[in-house]
């Protein structure tokens, strides 16, 4: 804002770098700043963070696969000074270093890398952009990778990994859960083995439950029942195999006679 020719006033956010004869004579603001005539040139820099859309980069990642990565950057000016005196253009020259610096991370990263660390990625970026524009007075305070674009056929075998990965886990809870269950059943055998009365009950229980159905006819052996007739069937597979394994024996006296010789 201009009071008079020589009276400006600057706002919070800006600073004016003043060059006296030519010469760098430092910065100036805010408020109320005067300049010697003809002897003093103001040159304003806008000291609020600007934010950067980096163009998406084509880069090669470490185990060569195509990627497209897409950066945000935000910087301020801290010296403005530098900002004009070090470089023609910071702003211009900020997003050149971002786009190179960024094609640079990736390709030294693999693809796994770059989908599941980019808060680190990001991290090294800011790093190396903010040491980078360090001489020209501009202060990189964050940068965020934006967007990442893979080929479809990649894409399409990642989801495939993915579901396999997720098959493999089911089958694997699947089979600890058996695994579990058959130790708890085990238990509960060797447990019901020991008590006569609980299996018993276990029997009846089963019978509740079976009637719960809606059956209307329930044949239903008693223990005793059951057991004598796993016995009965015990002993006649057993009398089947020892009637196989005995040797047949010819029988001599039943009654046959040789001839006599003349």
């Amino acid at each position: 804002m201009i009071l008079l020719p020589f009276v400006d006033i600057v706002p919070e956010y800006q600073r004016v770098a003043v060059f006296r004869m030519g010469r760098m004579a430092g910065y100036r603001g805010p408020g109320v700043v005067y300049r010697l005539p003809f002897m003093e040139r103001f040159v304003w820099v806008d000291r609020r963070v600007v934010v950067v859309d980096v163009p998406p980069q084509e880069c090669i990642s470490r185990d060569n696969v195509p990627i497209k990565v897409n950066a945000v950057v935000y910087y301020r000016v801290e010296h403005p000074d530098k900002a004009i005196i070090e470089v023609r253009d910071y702003h211009k020259a900020t997003i050149e270093i971002a786009q190179t610096t960024l094609r640079s991370v990736i390709g030294e990263s693999t693809l796994d890398q770059v989908l599941s660390d980019r808060t680190d990625i990001s991290e090294r970026l800011q790093q190396i952009i903010d040491e980078a524009t360090d001489a020209w007075g501009v202060k990189v305070s964050r940068t965020e990778i934006k967007d990442l674009e893979i080929p479809g056929g990649l894409r399409t075998a990642m989801a495939k990994e993915a579901a396999a990965e997720r098959e493999r886990r089911a089958m694997v809870i699947r089979a600890q859960g058996e695994k579990e269950a058959a130790k708890q059943l085990a238990s509960a055998a060797a447990e019901l083995d020991r008590s006569p009365a609980g299996l018993q009950l276990r029997y009846l229980q089963t019978l509740l439950q079976v009637a719960e159905g809606g059956n209307t006819v329930v044949f239903a052996p008693t223990p005793e029942l059951a057991h004598a007739a796993l016995t009965a069937a015990e002993v006649q597979v057993r009398t089947k195999r020892e009637a196989k394994a005995a040797p047949l024996i010819p029988d001599y006296d039943s009654g046959y006679d040789e001839p006599e010789l003349s």
